[in-house]
């Protein structure tokens, strides 16, 4: 239970230093993953925070002014 426990801790700790990372960088990895598991037709986006969004939420950016949204097909 412990080696979980750590991670949720390390995973609250990391969470704003991934919130500053730069979009495009963001972007890039989110792009990398989905590739890797076969996904051939869909689109990333990088829209501000405050944008309504009907696409799934994939990631944050900017120091979460922006956030990535995801749009398969």
């Amino acid at each position: 239970m412990k080696p979980i426990l750590f991670a949720a801790v390390l995973t609250l700790f990391a969470a704003p230093a991934w919130a500053a990372k730069d979009c495009a960088e963001l972007k890039s990895e989110i792009d990398a993953k989905i590739q890797s598991h076969g996904v051939a037709k869909y689109t990333l986006e990088i829209v501000d925070t405050a944008a309504e969004a009907e696409s799934k939420v994939v990631g944050s950016c900017a120091g979460g002014q922006k956030k990535i949204v995801y749009r398969r097909g």
